[in-house]
């Protein structure tokens, strides 16, 4: 397939004329490709599979990557392929992420190519869907990989295509496709100088790119907590030691973790309960109760520290009420962080493929990814990309994770097209960063 117009040829003249750094007439995928990665997308929409399970899709993306003479690597963190596609021009190696899992969700969409994929989630018949948009993330960066395939000649450097298994974990499992591509050498291989990933939302309309500087989204981590008391007759509580007064009293006590302890100035931190659970009978009061939650931060360090406190703060309630308590904290994902430079570098190319109109500064947003731990290794910029229709009010649109989930697929030509002029664009831009600086 030949590009619509070529873009690196433009910028040798687009730097001399400016001493800052203005992108290009940006490369537009032409209708023929646009209608393909659809096709793609529904393919994948109606064959979802759960983190670790993304064999059909894996294949799928394996056998396109080789038709266009990129070097494949699968079997990576269990199902991850990665192709390398090598430009005729020097330049950095940069990488693209899309994640290729599902999620255990029945599809109430009715579409053509819905999903009807059943599986056994703890012990029950569940339906599988891409209720999170990773089926037109797949769908967009196969797309790219054909442009950039049909002008790897005007490509400076190279571009490592990653295609993630289980961004959404694996179910009964505390393990994460990216952080387990990392702890296979992926990185070390193939030495990228930075990361992009886009993610589908509902939450703004078909187009408008959100990015943000800094803190995108939020770390993700889970605690337990049992609380261990002395059972006794509920008539009679002073033989005993109560864990539910004393869980009731962490509960309390641990809110002022985040309001009176950390410094919310610097950035947000969340800490709620989900699971309260202990005894069988209305008068017996029981041996223990167990406590559930999770915590959600912005900054490293307040994270560590909402750590230690909660900890502190159940260990030292319990041992005032005669009991103890055993802390369970789980590492989840890390703050995703977008690298400020590199957004900053990347900006004139977005606004010039989406529209200045559609590119807006993002929100700090409590969910959390983990294209953090990518982000983590080398500099990074993941933004989000709209996918609602415009004659259709947000307020109404399904949010992802929905069963009634539901992308407006004319979004696909905006993401694929930010991949390609990322790609095109990017050695230029970082050069004339570095001068500027």
């Amino acid at each position: 397939m030949k590009p619509t117009l070529a873009v690196l040829g433009l910028l040798g003249s687009a730097l001399l004329a400016s001493p800052a750094f203005a992108a290009p007439t940006p490369v537009q995928i032409d209708a023929e490709l646009e209608k393909q990665i659809i096709e793609w997308r529904r393919d994948i929409h109606q064959h979802p599979e759960l983190g670790n399970q993304e064999t059909r899709t894996a294949g799928l993306v394996a056998d396109h990557l080789r038709e266009l003479g990129l070097e494949v690597e699968t079997g990576i963190a269990e199902t991850g392929v990665v192709g390398l596609l090598k430009g005729g021009k020097p330049g950095p190696t940069i990488a693209f992420r899309a994640d290729m899992d599902a999620l255990p969700v029945t599809e109430q969409v009715d579409l053509p190519f819905a999903s009807d994929v059943t599986t056994t989630l703890n012990g029950e018949e569940v339906g599988v869907m891409h209720a999170c948009g990773h089926d037109a993330h797949v769908a967009m960066l196969m797309g790219a990989a054909e442009q950039l395939a049909a002008m790897r000649d005007e490509l400076a450097g190279n571009v490592l295509f990653i295609f993630q298994p289980a961004e959404e974990g694996v179910p009964g499992a505390e393990t994460w496709g990216a952080e387990q591509m990392l702890a296979e050498g992926l990185f070390e291989r193939y030495q990228p100088e930075a990361v992009f990933g886009i993610h589908v939302m509902t939450s703004m309309h078909t187009g408008v790119v959100g990015y943000r500087s800094g803190p995108v989204l939020a770390s993700s981590d889970t605690f337990e907590i049992t609380v261990n008391g002395h059972q006794t007759h509920g008539g009679m509580p002073w033989n005993g030691v109560d864990p539910i007064v004393t869980a009731a009293q962490i509960v309390t006590n641990s809110q002022a973790i985040v309001s009176r302890q950390v410094d919310i100035t610097q950035a947000p931190s969340v800490l709620s309960y989900g699971i309260i659970e202990g005894g069988v009978r209305q008068n017996i009061i029981p041996e223990r109760v167990n406590l559930e939650g999770t915590l959600r931060n912005f900054d490293m360090d307040a994270r560590q520290q909402v750590f230690d406190s909660l900890t502190r703060v159940a260990e030292s309630t319990a041992a005032a009420n005669g009991a103890t308590a055993d802390v369970h904290i789980h590492e989840g994902y890390p703050v995703t962080i977008n690298d400020p430079a590199l957004v900053e570098a990347m900006l004139p190319i977005t606004r010039q493929v989406a529209g200045d109109d559609k590119v807006v500064e993002a929100s700090l947003r409590t969910p959390a990814e983990d294209f953090s731990f990518f982000a983590l290794e080398v500099p990074g910029m993941y933004v989000t990309l709209g996918a609602t229709p415009e004659d259709q009010p947000l307020a109404e649109a399904a949010p992802n994770h929905s069963p009634y989930f539901h992308l407006d697929e004319d979004a696909l030509a905006t993401g694929t097209n930010l991949f390609v002029n990322w790609a095109l664009g990017y050695d230029a831009a970082q050069a004339d960063g570095a001068q500027e600086g």
